[in-house]
């Protein structure tokens, strides 16, 4: 099975992300990192998965935007064009206060745009 014909993952609005991280106290965060790995290992058949994701994200969770924005990043690598996102952008999150913003903004975004370019709506 080629990686065209596997599932695609859902496009997640970023500012309603943001919001629900925030009224959620943290917790949307862990499900997002569950549900984006979750999706893209079922698309390119490699990854670390949801179940990983989510467990990394309680016990060690700073180092999931870094392993988060790799793995957008190899969604395009994989398709021949350059990575808008990588390991390198889990920097963001040292920045104080509008880091974590930032690196959510740039990895989301990307992941977003990676499933409208596969034809997610």
């Amino acid at each position: 099975m080629t990686s065209s014909s596997r599932a695609l993952g859902r496009v997640r609005g970023t500012a309603v992300a943001m919001l629900l991280y925030v009224i959620t106290f943290g917790i949307y965060g862990l499900y997002w990192y569950f549900a984006v790995h979750d999706e893209m290992k079922r698309h390119k058949g490699s990854g670390l998965g949801g179940g990983l994701a989510l467990v990394l994200g309680l016990f060690i969770g700073f180092v999931m935007p870094f392993l988060s924005s790799q793995e957008v990043g190899e969604l395009y690598e994989r398709r021949g064009y350059a990575r808008p996102v990588s390991g390198v952008t889990g920097l963001w999150i040292f920045l104080p206060f509008v880091g974590g913003i930032v690196w959510f903004v740039k990895t989301n975004g990307a992941l977003n745009s990676y499933w409208r370019s596969q034809g997610a709506a």
